[in-house]
């Protein structure tokens, strides 16, 4: 897979036709995360059967960046460094230091 990137990378695999996210927004969506350098997931809320709903503010810094344009019915593969996404290592999260993958599909959007 090569180097991770240092910097936020947002990639659609499909455009969605809805509503767009605005910052600030809630959103409800699906999504997985893997650790970019070991390639294991961490989290699906596919894997719990059930979508997940968040005030964007209340996110890692690469989805509040990240998430916003996405149109509903859309699915964005997101790439966050550690400054984007738990801090650098030793910042007290199990995943600090790490850049994550996520991939999200974008359901709803609550305003």
């Amino acid at each position: 897979m090569g180097p991770a990137p240092e910097d936020l990378v947002i990639e659609d695999i499909i455009v969605g036709d809805g509503a767009e996210v605005q910052p600030g927004d809630t959103v409800t969506i699906h999504y997985v995360g893997v650790e970019y350098e070991e390639g294991e997931e961490f989290d699906s809320s596919w894997g719990r059967g059930e979508p997940a709903t968040f005030p964007l503010g209340m996110l890692v810094k690469g989805w509040q960046e990240g998430i916003p344009g996405m149109k509903v019915g859309g699915r964005r593969a997101l790439i966050c460094p550690p400054h984007m996404a738990y801090g650098p290592a030793g910042a007290g999260h199990f995943l600090s230091g790490k850049t994550l993958i996520f991939v999200i599909d974008l359901l709803g959007i609550a305003g």
